[in-house]
This record gives structure tokens, C-alpha cells and sequence, in this order.
């Protein structure tokens, strides 16, 4: 070969030839072969570049480096770089190609930041300086929102995963650069500051501007900022006046341009009314998600960074008006609310007030967004993956198999078959859960015992006797998880108190008649009454049964000695209630909900309360609006020929379904009708008709109810289009504790 010059392209020679049918083959080989060849190609590769091989493309535009990215072969572009620095710069500028395997991508810079320290901090540098480039073009609206959204992110991404990895690279959070240390490491983040300062100035000025407007109108979501088309002189607007339709205003540096329309012509100014939060929230939304990402990857994990948690603090406004204006930003860009509970709870009021199919979809489609491509969940089942039961022990083949199973490949597909039979297909699967549902409550098993209506079940404090309990109990919560995971619905109804437990709702002392109505009106009558002078003598201590023996439990520390009096009855109240609902079966809950969360993370499930849980493991039942009606009594004034009565009884029949059972549950505390029909519906005392009792109207008056008593206590309104207006407030909004809206 002597002083030849080798083109490395697959029509110079036939040594590169084969070296570009190598690569080729390479990405079609297990991890475990690449390894190996890997060592080789990046030998050839060098041989070639020591004779003088030249760095071309090959005739479709395609390079070596390319290839090499697309491969993920890090060591051969270490190569390439030693002898064409200029090609680092490519390799940084490639993560904007969405057309590149981000995995790839990541694993060639991984292994280029492992060869030294001040290789890493190029890197990771570089990349920064494109993050930021990228995050100041998504803040103009000159920019395609979706491509830049997603360069942004992906940029980003790429960078966190690089500076986790980087060499001998800390774990504990200390040498983090948003703690306020100046390590080199922390200096990496510097050009990003740029953009953070820039979203900072935009939420200020929109927050500014909020506040302005405030006085103008009660939901500051609402909020329309001034009409104002493009000055005739082409001066800049001030900021937050949008100008007309056919310019845009950078949102990094405050200047108008003009912009294109769609057949490549200048759209006319015009005077249309522009909203600015319409126009950034989304844009600013990425760029938050973005810089929760960069300050999340330099905490341990599980932690949630200070900086953050005092940016979102700082913001709370106009993130709240984000939020309330598209709930969907949630799952969009605000992840930070998904993994921090205590960020998500300053948002939780807006994102019940959404309705329930759309909260429905949003689980689904944050559940399932982590998963495999479409066509690897629906790939063949292998042998391996067939849960395989015997029907005559199918809860605990069923336990056993779900024990041993994959869980990441049991949220893509199940596949069941029974010992001895070949069927197989959604439908055994159907049935797998039906039956399933039946013996998790089976009285055998010693898991669930019947509450006192007869038709729900609730953990059962003495499962101990079963030795297995536990891990009974794991695998009930595994496949109430499965079920709601494929959208599989379960013939099962929990009282509401085990519906809050999952859900991590505190219970309250009207839970309690679920299991014992007369301990309930007990509680109800100390609440009601002035217990000062009756000698009740009680303690903050209650006899109870611990594994089968009556024992004296204090409800808080030296509660033996603490006597309950007018001030605190209410703290005693609640602590007898947990006490007996949470408790005395909590081994049995953290045991059920371990199970429950490998499939739905906690996150995800606060989305619901304790009733829309019910619909989405048990379905939405059909109700029988002449049955209802037939067995309905009415109090108080009220009878079934007075003008409300009948108002109400149309709106029942007017709304959809969903809501018809929404008011099932508000009035009875269960969306299940049963077995009999609305004649056999039972109370906190044994059988109790639905009940609809007469209350003075008064403005915004919303009815209320009491689930113990099957009671609707329906205002007398004065008109027929009021009623329905406050009634569906009341089943929209959860109207447990609120009276007027």
C-alpha cells in the first residue's frame, strides 16, 4: 500500500470497503460481539489514518463519524477525533440530529468523557453552550415550537446522563454546582445560567403583569392583554404587547421581526387580541422542564433540588396560571410535579377541577410512556413469558408465578394460560382476573373481611391467622395493579377508607361506618354534643384486639393519662379513627400497596379520589334511573310531586351516565348498585332508601349529603336550570366539605 492515499469510503478501496461492511454488520450483533470486534475496527480504523487514509464521504454525503455515531462505538470515534480534532465539534453538534439514536449518542460521549477529567469538562461544556443556544431559539416565537421543544430536551438529556457518569463522578449531591460549591465540575453549568436568567426575567415580567391585571378580573387565568397591531415606524413593542399576526416578538431579546406565512409571503399586521400567556407557557414550560432536568441530575436520586424547590416557590403564580390555562403541561414538561409530592400538592386543586376522562387519559398516557415502542409490546410471546395456572389452586399458582415474573415485561402484555388447557388471548386473560377478584376476598385466605353493608370488603386486621398474609396481600396489590395497568376491571368494591388508604387520603370518623355504624354515631354524637359536664371520663387511650388480645393502646404519647375534653375532642375523634382504620391494618396496606406501586406509581394514582378510584378498578356500572326513583324517599318538607323533586329527577335523567353515578356516590358513598336493585341499597344501621331532604335556598347554595344515611339534602331551589347548574358543581368538585361555590 506504500504512500497511497486510502479515502475512508466504501468505493475508494477494498480494505474500506470491508471495513465499512464490517461496521454495517456490527449493528445487526448482540452487545457481547460488539465488545469484541469493537477493539478490531478501531484498530483498522487507526492503521488506515497512520497510511494516510483521507476523511471523505462516501457518495450519499455519509462519513465515517457517522457511521460510527449510529453505531454507538465510541472507541473508534476517539480515533477519528485524535486525527480530526475538528470532528468534536461535529460529534457535540450530531445531538441536535433527531435522526441519531439518542442511546447511541449517549454512549459514544460516554465513553470520549471517561478518557480524562478535562476531556469530561469539554464535553459537558460544549454541550451546555448548545443547550443554551437552543434554549434561547425556543424562546422566540420566530422558532417551530416542536422541533426546538424537542432539541432542547434531548440536548439536555444527553447532558444530565454525560454528567452522571462522568469519571470517578460524586454520588451524594455534595459536589454539585446549584449547592454553591465552585468546582470545575460546577463551572460545566455556567453558559446554562444565561437561559435560566432569561426564564427567570420572563416568568417576573408575565407574574408583573398578572398582578396589573388582577384587580380587572377574578381568574387571573383569563387574563387578555391590549390590542395592538405592528407600528407603522417598525419600533420594538413593549413587552407583553404582542404585536399583530404577522410578526413575532423574541422572546430572549424583546425585538419584533416579521415572519413568514405559510406560502413564504409577510402576513398583514392586524389588531387581534393576543394572549402572552398563550404564546410562552408552552415555550417557557419546556425550558422549566429543562432546567428541573439540569438540577435534578446534580442531586442523589429521590431527592429534589432546593434551587428548584425555591424557583417553583418563587413562581407559584404564574405556574399555577400555566397549569390552570393547559392541565395537559403537567405531563408535558412539568414532571417535577409527578416525582415531587410536595411540589404537587400546590397544584392538586387544579388538576381535580379537571374532568375525569381527561385525567383518565392523561394517566394512561404518562403510564405507558416509558415503555417499549408499540411494536415491542406487541411482539410474540416467548414460552417463558406465559403465566402458566392451575385452576384448582390459581391463587396460589398465580401468586407464585406473578412473584417470579418480569415486572418491566408484565406492564408491556400479559399472556395467561391454564394448567392442561391451550387457550390463550385477552379473553383467559379476562377470566384470569375475574376469578382472581373472587378469591382475593375468598373468607379462606383470611385477607378481606365484609363491611357492613354487605357489599364491600376492607383489609381484615386478624389476617395474621393465614402465615402467608403478607405476601398474600402483595400480590392482591400486584394485581389490582395489573388490572388497572391494561385497563382489566376487577369484580371487586373496597370500602371508601381502603380507597383513600391507596390513594394516601387520611381517613375520617365517617369512614369508620363502613365497619362498625353504631362505634360511627358514637363518634357523630361526641362531635355534636358539649361533652364538659357529662363525666364520660374518657382517655386519650382505647382497648383494642393486638393479635387476638385485648389490649390498652395509647392514641398518642401518655394518652392513658390524657383526658379528652370540649378542646380536643376532635383530635381524639380523628385518632380513634386512625387507629381503627389505618393502624390496626397497616402491615396489611404497606404489604398491598408494595405490590400496587410496581405497576402504578403514587404519582399517577393522586390524580383520582377515593370514588374515581373505584370507577377505574371496577367500572362504570348501569343504573336504572326508574328503579332509583321508585325506591327514593323524601323528608323534610319534601314530596315526590313538589317542583324540585321533579327538577331533579329530569336533570338524573338529562346528565351522562358518569354522572349519574358520580351522585350514587356522593349520596350513598359507593358507585355499586345492589344485587335487587335500589330497594336492597344498605345504610350505616342495615337497609336505608336513598333519601332526598329538604334545605332553605340561598344564593350558590350547593347540596351536601351524608353517605350514612343514604341522604341527598337537595336546597330548595327556584328553578330548574339552577338546580342542575349547583348539583353538577357539587359532583364535579367533591363537594365533601364545601357548602357554597
Amino acid at each position: 500500500m506504500g504512500g497511497q492515499s486510502y479515502s475512508m469510503t466504501l468505493y475508494s478501496t477494498s480494505v474500506t470497503s470491508m471495513l465499512r461492511m464490517q461496521w454495517g454488520r456490527q449493528r445487526c450483533m448482540w452487545p457481547a460481539r460488539m465488545v469484541t470486534r469493537r477493539h478490531g475496527q478501531r484498530d483498522t480504523a487507526q492503521i488506515l489514518l497512520l497510511r494516510g487514509a483521507k476523511y471523505l464521504p462516501d457518495k450519499n454525503g455519509v462519513t465515517p463519524l457517522d457511521l460510527c455515531v449510529q453505531g454507538g462505538y465510541g472507541e473508534t470515534c476517539e480515533v477519528l477525533i485524535q486525527y480530526h480534532p475538528r470532528l468534536f465539534q461535529t460529534i457535540i453538534q450530531m445531538t441536535q440530529n433527531e435522526d441519531l439514536r439518542e442511546n447511541m449518542l449517549r454512549q459514544v460521549l460516554e465513553h470520549l468523557s471517561q478518557q480524562s477529567e478535562s476531556q469530561y469538562l469539554k464535553i459537558l461544556t460544549s454541550l451546555a453552550e448548545v443547550a443554551t443556544t437552543n434554549g434561547h431559539k425556543l424562546l422566540s416565537l420566530s422558532s417551530n415550537y416542536d422541533a426546538q421543544m424537542k432539541s432542547l430536551l434531548r440536548i439536555v438529556r444527553i447532558f444530565c446522563h454525560v454528567f452522571r457518569i462522568g469519571p470517578s463522578s460524586p454520588s451524594n449531591g455534595i459536589d454539585m454546582g446549584y449547592n454553591g460549591n465552585k468546582t470545575p465540575r460546577s463551572q460545566v453549568f455556567k453558559p446554562l445560567e444565561l437561559l435560566w436568567h432569561s426564564l427567570d426575567e420572563w416568568l417576573v415580567l408575565i407574574a408583573t403583569e398578572l398582578m396589573k391585571n388582577k384587580k380587572d378580573s377574578t381568574d387571573i387565568t383569563s387574563i387578555l392583554l391590549k390590542q395592538k397591531g405592528q407600528d407603522q415606524d417598525g419600533t420594538s413593542i413593549p413587552p407583553f404587547e404582542p404585536p399583530g399576526p404577522g410578526s413575532y416578538e423574541n422572546l430572549s431579546t424583546g425585538t419584533r421581526e416579521s415572519k413568514p406565512d405559510a406560502l413564504g409571503g409577510k402576513q398583514e399586521a392586524g389588531a387581534d387580541c393576543q394572549d402572552v400567556i398563550s404564546m410562552t407557557a408552552n415555550r417557557l414550560s419546556a425550558v422549566i422542564q429543562a432546567f428541573y432536568m439540569c438540577c435534578s441530575c446534580q442531586m442523589p436520586p429521590g431527592m429534589t433540588s432546593p434551587r428548584f424547590i425555591e424557583f417553583v416557590c418563587k413562581h407559584d403564580e404564574v405556574l399555577k396560571c400555566f397549569v390552570n390555562r393547559n392541565p395537559k403541561i403537567i405531563f408535558d414538561h412539568f414532571h417535577f410535579l409527578l416525582e415531587c409530592p410536595e411540589l404537587m400538592s400546590r397544584f392538586m386543586h387544579i388538576i381535580k377541577a379537571q374532568p375525569f376522562k381527561d385525567r383518565c387519559e392523561w394517566f394512561y398516557e404518562h403510564l405507558h410512556s416509558g415503555q417499549a415502542d408499540s411494536d415491542m409490546v406487541h411482539r410474540p410471546v416467548s414460552e417463558n413469558d406465559i403465566l402458566l395456572v392451575h385452576r384448582d389452586s390459581i391463587f396460589r399458582s398465580s401468586c407464585e408465578v406473578v412473584s417470579k415474573a418480569n415486572c418491566a415485561k408484565l406492564k408491556q402484555g400479559i399472556a395467561v394460560r391454564f394448567h392442561g388447557e391451550e387457550g390463550m388471548g385477552q379473553g383467559v386473560v379476562r377470566e384470569w382476573f375475574d376469578i382472581l377478584s373472587n378469591e382475593i376476598v375468598n373468607p379462606d385466605y383470611a385477607l378481606f373481611t365484609q363491611s357492613a353493608d354487605g357489599t364491600t370488603f376492607q383489609p381484615n386486621s386478624n389476617s395474621y391467622v393465614n402465615p402467608d398474609h403478607l405476601n398474600y396481600f402483595r400480590f392482591a396489590g400486584q394485581i389490582l395493579g395489573l388490572a388497572l395497568n391494561h385497563r382489566q376491571l376487577v369484580n371487586i368494591y373496597f370500602t371508601r377508607s381502603f380507597y383513600k388508604h391507596i390513594l394516601g387520603i387520611p381517613v375520617n370518623y365517617q369512614d369508620v361506618a363502613s365497619i362498625d355504624p353504631e362505634y360511627a354515631k358514637n363518634l357523630q354524637w361526641i362531635l355534636d354534643n358539649d361533652i364538659s359536664d357529662l363525666g364520660l371520663e374518657l382517655t386519650f387511650s382505647v382497648e383494642t384486639d393486638v393479635f387476638g388480645a385485648m389490649e390498652e393502646v395509647p392514641l398518642k404519647p401518655g394518652g392513658g393519662s390524657i383526658l379528652v375534653t370540649q378542646n380536643n375532642k376532635e383530635e381524639y375523634v380523628q385518632l380513634v379513627t386512625e387507629l381503627r382504620m389505618t393502624r390496626a391494618i397497616q402491615p396489611q396496606i404497606n404489604a398491598f400497596l408494595q405490590g400496587f406501586h410496581m405497576f402504578i406509581p403514587p404519582s399517577l394514582i393522586q390524580l383520582f379520589d377515593e370514588f374515581e378510584l373505584e370507577l377505574l378498578l371496577s367500572g362504570m356500572p348501569e343504573i336504572d334511573v326508574s328503579d332509583w326513583i321508585k325506591n327514593t324517599e323524601y323528608t323534610s318538607g319534601y314530596e315526590r310531586q313538589d317542583p324540585v323533586i321533579q327538577w331533579f329527577w329530569e336533570v338524573v335523567e338529562d346528565i351522562t351516565p358518569e354522572e349519574r353515578v358520580l351522585l350514587l356516590q356522593f349520596v350513598t358513598g359507593s358507585s355499586r348498585v345492589p344485587h335487587g336493585g335500589f330497594a336492597n341499597i344498605m345504610g350505616g344501621s342495615g337497609l336505608q332508601n336513598f333519601t332526598i331532604a329538604a334545605v332553605p335556598y340561598t344564593p350558590n347554595l350547593l347540596p351536601t349529603s351524608s353517605t350514612c344515611i343514604n341522604m341527598l339534602k337537595l336546597p330548595e331551589y327556584p328553578s330548574k336550570e339552577i338546580l342542575k347548574d349547583r348539583l353538577l358543581v357539587a359532583l364535579h368538585c367533591g363537594s365533601y366539605g364545601y357548602t357554597m361555590a
